[in-house]
């Protein structure tokens, strides 16, 4: 590419190379040039151009075009040899462009050079950013494009340029201010006002730069010119900047006073942000977008530890707050100890201290809708807060999150907040929790602004080198620092202070690992500095000096040893009394090398003195009490986390509650307390929390041993406690545990048969949980505890036991086929009560009640409306657990529509997520079943995989199958060993298959039976009540059965039946059988 020519526009349009201006001819000519110096290399058509040019393009527009091109390249190029291709102004269809250097043009110059002033400011760097300043403003040398002013185009782009010559003033008097030279940026601002008074932000640097020159009157004044000025001319008051600043001068303000020394210049000061240009434009784009269109934006900042993700985030808030933003910060810690969802209660906590009231608090109630309510009670509060100024929102080191603040993440990025809120997470790219890879899928949908931090290139890393070690530092050693950190800008930091402490020989000898860098300058520090942040590790990345104290020697030793540390780069004030360390690799690093003994011993200490100092603080006392593992703790350790678990539930965090509750347990255990009701307590704290997370397997097992437990307490009412632990909503009719559920439904009639009459709710909840445990096999005192369940709970005000009592009438509404219609109305009592109640999980139970029992007679418009309403609950309150169920009626309605292909593929998905729900009793055999159902009512022959498992389901495939190879002998064998089908969601689909069995092979007393079965869900699909799979109409099965029997007339109205039912399911394909049944 060419070119060492040079462009200006900032003033008249020139062009000139080494040797001078260049002569580029009359005004169209140079309309073309700087036509496409607007462009920026990208190409212009012809056509574009002839309309840019002409008001009225001649009919030869092209060529006239053509011709002004070819004299713009003899002068732009005139050492090109003839017919060879042009370098700079080109041909690219289907016009020209033209291909300049970044840096040939004054105005692409002046932007760079705006946006390096802009990131030094930012950086703390006044004095450099002042010079950047005067640089860009140095480039002009009158109007932009002036001589092209009657083209929109042009004026349009001068316009652009004009609105950043602006800011470059701004941002230079902004650089004086930080420099202390107050009194040298008014003038200029003064002109500046004068000739643009709309600006606010130009206001506001004159009334500062009034105030910090000794003028509070002339500052006032400003403001209320500015105002007068906004009122007469726009109709509009100040923004808040302003307001605020008036506020603070009248106030006289402490932070209104001058920057100590000379804006970050001093001689102490380390570098700011480096290399990282490209980086903060892209935030700033965002921010600007989020201002502009007033929603929320979500910003994903990733890199390794180290990367600089935090830096680059705080440079950001920088920003932003000079620009008016209210900014938050929230930061997960890398250990236990603290609340869940702490990161959002600092941010909650910075904006209720920003005047914006207090935030807002959980409500008590069912978990998953207190949990959505709460949701959106912060998103109200959030918004409230943005109405004022935007907000800035950044949660940090997000890899180290827990469930309650990336749920709540999650919430407010897929439901935005109605307002000016940037949300900036940052995090770890190589240390993806399973959590946090999950989170990233959900918020992919909204298209978050993805930054990904790499190493720093080889000249920022020089930069940043001599920045710490001073400017004699050669090339040589710099490409030595960069090679060897992979531009890693920590790493490349403690290089830098180690060549700066030791020189460049120690870098040879230094470790390759940037931990071991760390601790090789660790290693330098005197002994006493070294216990003291030893000790302070076992506090967390961020610690309270007093704290410290106690542990660690006294006030003025920790004080000695953190100054130390402050200004050997390992730690950082955060205030008065508070520290932490410069970044988490530095605690990492020094953690890691304590003993498992002395980490046990000194996390003791930091447990006693916290139970003296904040007894109140039961995240970091079950942390510090559960580390420090020693027999004399183990209790305490067992109360804390307890405490701790109990606190984490009513933070909406059931996975860290199931954490500490097997914590609390473990605890409980090694301290040898052998009080049952302790430990039943814990049990069923852990019962609980695992069925609220969907772990049924390990919810059961604990539950078994908290029944036999409760049991030999011997007390009627705990007993019942732990009975009721579990009460999960069930819609699946087969036990994942029969044999657990045997023993849970003896437990609970002993338990009934022991309990007072009086405790009328712990007996409606034993009998519905009896009834429960005993669904399709307990026959009529499974039916009966049902009822009795249900009466007793309509006698009282209890919501959550009246639904709990309804799912058990439900699971016993199987008794006979054609039982639909009543689960509809139970279904739709259910959903109505949880809906009014705010039980979302009984809600979501009703609505996939409704999806069976309006598949059963194919309305499948409401059943679609039922599927939809408990997936969108599911995704309102996290449950996965509910796609499996509306996947596998997905996949049955594939199946009506005869979709063959889709159909298949969606049940073996279906049966695949099956896998690891802990859902055993749904999974044994029902893949396999499915797909021979779907073969079936297609018209296909029943064709299976050959290691195909039918589980429970094996007696009624079995004899089709055997049938099916020709296998007469050994099918009859094998239908003369078809059980009673158990009374459950797949009764009709058995009977179905007990039916074509049956009229294959001729046993008339098994068809007159499964005539009189059948008979009563006629108008429904065989299967479909299920919600899972289907045959055929059930009409078609009595036909067949009826035809068979001899008993024809009756055959014609069953196949009249089937047609009406599949015209209802829309099965186009079952049309043709339905016909040949009425013969």
């Amino acid at each position: 590419m060419a070119s060492s020519v040079r462009f200006g526009v900032l003033g008249p349009l020139v062009a000139e190379d080494a040797h001078g201006p260049l002569a580029l001819k009359g005004p169209r000519h140079r309309a073309v040039l700087a036509r496409l110096l607007v462009a920026r290399g990208r190409v212009v058509p012809v056509e574009r151009l002839a309309a840019d040019l002409w008001d009225d393009p001649p009919e030869r527009a092209a060529g006239a075009i053509q011709t002004f091109v070819a004299a713009l390249r003899k002068a732009l190029e005139p050492q090109r040899p003839p017919r060879t291709p042009a370098r700079l102004l080109v041909t690219v269809a289907p016009g020209y462009a033209l291909r300049a250097e970044p840096d040939a043009v004054d105005a692409w110059r002046f932007e760079t050079a705006l946006t390096a002033c802009g990131d030094l400011l930012a950086a703390g760097q006044a004095r450099a950013a002042l010079t950047k300043a005067d640089e860009a403003l140095g480039l002009w040398r009158g109007p932009a494009y002036a001589e092209f002013a009657e083209h929109p185009w042009a004026r349009a782009e001068a316009s652009r340029l004009e609105e950043l010559r602006l800011l470059a003033w701004e941002r230079r008097a902004e650089a004086l201010l930080e420099l202390g030279r107050a009194a040298e940026a008014v003038p200029e601002l003064e002109s500046q006002v004068d000739g643009h008074p709309w600006r606010e932000g130009a206001w506001r640097l004159l009334a500062l730069a009034l105030y910090r020159a000794g003028r509070q009157g002339d500052a006032l004044t400003a403001l209320r010119r500015a105002r007068a000025v906004l009122a007469e001319d726009l109709g509009v008051d100040p923004g808040p900047a302003l307001a605020r600043l008036e506020a603070d001068v009248l106030a006289h303000a402490g932070h209104l006073d001058p920057p100590p020394g000379s804006g970050g210049d001093a001689a102490g000061a380390g570098p700011g942000l480096v290399g990282r240009t490209a980086e903060l434009a892209a935030l700033d784009e965002a921010a600007a977008d989020t201002a502009a269109h007033g929603r929320l934006r979500l910003v994903l900042l990733s890199g390794e530890a180290g990367a600089g993700k935090t830096a680059l985030a705080e440079t950001l808030a920088t920003r932003l707050a000079a620009r008016g933003w209210t900014t938050a910060w929230g930061a997960s810690p890398e250990h236990e100890g603290v609340p869940a969802g702490w990161p959002w209660t600092r941010i909650l906590d910075a904006l209720a201290e920003s005047g914006n009231g207090p935030p807002p608090a959980p409500r008590p109630g069912d978990p998953l809708t207190a949990r959505f309510h709460w949701q959106q009670d912060v998103a109200a509060y959030l918004a409230g807060a943005a109405r004022s100024q935007p907000l800035l929102l950044v949660l940090d080191d997000l890899h180290w999150a827990g469930e309650a603040t990336l749920e709540l993440l999650a919430s407010l990025s897929t439901d935005p907040v109605p307002g000016p809120v940037l949300l900036v997470a940052t995090y770890r790219a190589t240390e993806l929790s399973g959590p946090l890879a999950a989170l990233l899928g959900r918020v992919a949908r909204v298209q978050p602004t993805r930054i990904y931090l790499g190493g720093l290139s080889a000249g920022a890393v020089s930069d940043l080198v001599r920045a710490l070690a001073g400017p004699a530092v050669d090339d040589a050693t710099a490409r030595r620092i960069h090679r060897r950190s992979g531009g890693n800008p920590f790493f490349v930091r403690e290089l830098a202070r180690l060549l700066d402490g030791e020189g460049a020989d120690r870098l040879t000898g230094a470790p390759p690992g940037v931990r071991d860098v760390v601790r090789y300058r660790v290693a330098a520090l005197p002994e006493a500095v070294q216990d003291v942040l030893r000790r302070a590790t076992v506090l967390g990345a961020e610690f309270d000096l007093d704290l410290l104290a106690s542990l660690a020697g006294g006030p003025e030793r920790v004080l000695d040893a953190a100054e130390t540390a402050l200004r050997r780069g390992f730690l950082v004030e955060q205030g008065a009394r508070r520290f932490r360390f410069a970044h988490a690799l530095v605690r990492d690093a020094l953690y890691e090398d304590l003993s498992e003994s002395r980490r046990a011993g000194w996390h003791a200490a930091v447990a006693d003195l916290l139970e003296r100092l904040r007894p109140g603080d039961v995240d970091a006392l079950a942390q510090h009490f559960l580390l420090a593992g020693t027999a004399g703790t183990d209790a305490r350790a067992a109360h804390y986390a307890q405490a701790a678990a109990e606190r984490a539930e009513a933070r909406f965090a059931p996975h860290e509650a199931a954490r500490l509750w097997q914590a609390a347990l473990a605890a409980h255990e090694r301290a040898g307390d052998d009080e049952p009701r302790r430990r039943l307590t814990l049990l069923m704290g852990l019962v609980r929390a695992l069925a609220f997370t969907g772990e049924l397997g390990r919810a059961r097992t604990h539950r078994a041993e908290a029944l036999a437990l409760a049991e030999s307490v011997g007390d009627p009412a705990l007993t019942a406690r732990a009975i009721a632990a579990f009460d999960v909503p069930a819609v699946w009719t087969e036990h994942d545990d029969p044999a657990l559920a045997a023993r849970v439904a003896e437990v609970t009639e002993r338990t009934l048969a022991a309990l007072p009459p009086e405790r009328v709710a712990d007996r409606a909840r034993l009998l519905a949980t009896l009834a429960l445990e005993l669904r399709s096999t307990g026959g009529e005192r499974a039916r009966a505890a049902a009822e009795e369940a249900e009466r007793l709970a309509r006698g009282l005000d209890d919501p959550a036991v009246l639904a709990f009592a309804l799912n058990a009438r439900f699971m016993q509404s199987f008794e006979r086929a054609g039982l639909a219609p009543r689960r509809a109305a139970i279904g739709a009592e259910l959903t109505e009560l949880a809906a009014r109640s705010e039980l979302g999980g009984f809600e979501v139970l009703g609505h996939l009640v409704l999806v069976q029992a309006h598949a059963a007679p194919a309305h499948f418009g409401a059943a679609d409306r039922h599927a939809n309403a408990a997936d969108d609950l599911a995704e309102r309150h996290r449950l996965p657990l509910v796609g499996v169920f509306t996947g596998w009626y997905a996949a049955l309605r594939a199946s009506v529509a005869g979709r063959d292909a889709e159909a298949q593929a969606a049940y073996r998905v279906a049966a695949a997520r099956l896998g690891g729900t802990g859902m055993s009793g749904m999974d044994n055999g029902i893949g396999p079943f499915a797909l021979l159902c779907h073969r079936l009512q297609q018209g296909l022959p029943p064709e299976t995989e050959p290691d195909a498992n039918f589980g429970g389901y094996a007696p009624w495939c079995r004899p089709l199958l055997l049938l099916a190879r020709g296998r007469t002998a050994e099918a009859r064998q094998a239908a003369a060993a078809i059980p009673e089908s158990p009374p459950d969601l797949l009764l009709e689909a058995r009977l179905g298959l007990h039916a074509l069995t049956a009229v294959a092979l001729g046993d008339r007393p098994a068809m007159d039976r499964l005539h009189t079965a059948l008979l009563p869900a006629a108008d429904e699909l065989a299967g479909a009540g299920s919600g899972l799979v289907t045959l055929r109409p059930v009409a078609h099965y009595l036909g067949l059965l009826a035809s068979a029997l001899g008993r024809h007339r009756e055959a014609a109205d069953h196949a009249e039946q089937a047609a009406a039912v599949a015209a209802r399911a829309g099965a186009r394909h079952w049309a043709e059988p339905a016909r040949a049944l009425r013969g």
